[in-house]
């Protein structure tokens, strides 16, 4: 039986050329014969911008897009990119086959106050003994990114996640989240999905999640590389 493409979602400030192919997971896939699906999310990498917050209210229709050649896909997504493959989960599950899902808690079921994130990715300095801060802030000025693109991503209208159609999702889902990411655990996401399993890596933060051994190849082995 042929296995789908794999369809992998970059976090914020990132791209599909960051985010994926520098940690070597493009490669690897390819490397065990998956055909890759990149996606640009809105107002990062390649993918078009715009600092109307407007321009971003339908994220997930940008990722269905990219998947459109394609009538089932696996997919892995970071942070911004696992939050958005959730909405799109309710919106399509017969589309995917299996999700792994990094760097992601129970925060994204609620409504999200991203003003403060904004403001600080926007401003011209942040205070330097504020770490995730200038974290931010420097991220918002790297590969090419544009603040004032990002921060519109960010104050787009979400909304919380439809917990019902989220009971109704027959899809496998791996969850890997690191024991030291502020992100949290997400115990009450897995216990809504049906089919939803978690791995939590010890002594991992947010963003070396997606460059971790151990969680690469956890979700290699899930995806049935």
């Amino acid at each position: 039986m042929s296995r789908p493409p794999v369809l992998l979602v970059h976090g914020l400030a990132s791209s599909f050329e960051h985010g994926w192919r520098r940690t070597g997971w493009a490669d690897l896939l390819a490397d065990e014969g998956r055909r890759v699906v990149p996606v640009d999310l809105p107002g990062h990498g390649q993918a078009g911008r715009s600092a109307d917050p407007a321009d971003y209210r339908d994220v997930e229709g940008h990722v269905s897009a990219a998947m459109a050649g394609d009538p089932v896909v696996d997919a892995a997504g970071f942070s911004a990119g696992a939050a958005i493959l959730l909405r799109l989960l309710t919106r399509e599950p017969g589309r995917f086959r299996r999700l792994v899902l990094m760097g992601v808690g129970d925060g994204v079921m609620e409504d999200q106050d991203v003003a403060a994130l904004a403001a600080v990715i926007e401003q011209d300095t942040v205070d330097p003994a504020d770490v995730t801060s200038r974290l931010f802030h420097r991220m918002a000025r790297s590969e090419g990114n544009d603040p004032r693109a990002l921060a519109a991503f960010l104050r787009r209208e979400t909304g919380p996640l439809d917990e019902r159609r989220l009971r109704e999702v027959d899809v496998p889902v791996l969850f890997l989240i690191g024991d030291r990411d502020p992100a949290g655990l997400p115990a009450r996401l897995a216990a809504t999905l049906p089919r939803a399993e978690t791995r939590v890596l010890p002594g991992a933060d947010h963003f070396s999640t997606l460059t971790d051994p151990r969680g690469i190849q956890t979700a290699l082995t899930f995806l049935e590389a």
